[in-house]
């Protein structure tokens, strides 16, 4: 049975553990989360709109995040930095004293729609965190949230504010909380070896598909045991050289990306499964969604854990090669 909503709090978990498994309906008890007294509502998101055609400013590689300072909302517990929207990015960090958890929430434009998307983080205390503005252009409200008793969460500190992004690319080519390569050198070692000469972004995708397909195996015991707030840790993912479907995701997407191609991490279903895969841009071509395996016919879908795990079968890569399998719920 395809499911249509799901709270967004929950993704971090059904992402990293669900892969490959049946979609499970929420519970009664997931069904109401409390900010205050406010109740979240289930969300749901619509496949995204055709992107621009336009070609984006030259990209260097390495662009990383920064918490210039320039426009800021904070108290005494927690800090928003949203100096560099244009960028595609904010950045949070909770500065005071806490054995509580902590949320970070991003609602943009479609917040006031009927989809009413609003992606909801784990925040670790004490380091700042970034987070991507993915739902383009317009209005956006960012807060802070600490847990009470339960599942009810107080608004530490919220900040609002327009977005007018640089580019539509700026949120898909640079680290965030999802996809970290920021302090990941292994990672951006490799990338740079396996793209060494190469220019063109598609021979870029296909080098780094290749290594992870190749290199990588599924982990299924991790599979069984992650828990929610798992975020991957892409040098130790290439160190393993295992990891789950949220794992290889975010292992290209963070290559692609410290080679300044841009690509969106995204997550969604693939048939009833939660799953994660890539969407990658060209100037050539535009947004590519989910292509980069092309079999002498056709592009097939660049999902890459599907396509390592049943070795490139032609029956899989069939079905990742059909879009009618993949809905899409997030980008990152």
């Amino acid at each position: 049975m395809k499911i249509s909503k799901i709270l967004p709090f929950l993704l971090a978990l059904a992402l990293a553990a669900s892969c490959g498994a049946p979609a499970q309906t929420p519970t009664e008890e997931d069904e109401v989360v409390y900010i205050g007294q406010t109740v979240l509502e289930e969300l749901e998101l619509e496949d995204e709109a055709v992107a621009l055609a336009s070609s984006p400013a030259a990209i260097d590689t390495l662009l990383m995040p920064e918490a210039s300072g320039t426009a800021v909302k904070e108290n005494t517990k927690a800090i928003i930095d949203y100096s560099n929207t244009k960028d595609g990015y904010v950045m949070a960090k909770f500065t005071g004293t806490t054995t509580k958890r902590l949320k970070v929430q991003v609602a943009g434009p479609s917040a006031s729609t009927a989809s009413k998307l609003t992606y909801t983080y784990d925040l670790p205390a004490g380091t700042w965190a970034t987070f991507p503005l993915s739902d383009g252009n317009g209005s956006y409200k960012v807060s802070v949230l600490e847990n009470t008793t339960d599942k009810k969460y107080a608004v530490v500190v919220s900040a609002s504010f327009q977005v007018t992004l640089k580019d539509e690319f700026a949120p898909y080519i640079r680290p965030n909380q999802y996809v970290n390569y920021e302090s990941a050198t292994k990672t951006v070692d490799k990338a740079a070896e396996l793209c060494k000469g190469v220019t063109d972004p598609l021979e870029k995708v296909e080098k780094v598909y290749d290594f992870t397909v190749s290199n990588l195996t599924y982990d299924k015991a991790k599979a069984s045991t992650v828990k929610s707030g798992y975020l991957p840790v892409l040098d130790d993912v290439l160190a393993s050289k295992k990891g789950i479907c949220f794992d290889y995701a975010a292992l290209m997407t963070g290559m692609l990306r410290s080679q300044g191609v841009p690509c969106k991490l995204v997550v969604g279903y693939a048939g009833t499964a939660y799953h994660a895969w890539v969407n990658v841009w060209t100037e050539k071509d535009g947004w590519i969604d989910g292509v980069i395996y092309f079999d002498g016919t056709t592009w097939q879908r660049m999902d890459p854990t599907f396509a390592s795990s049943s070795n490139r079968s032609e029956t899989i890569m069939k079905y990742i090669g059909d879009g009618k399998n993949y809905t899409v719920k997030y980008l990152y």
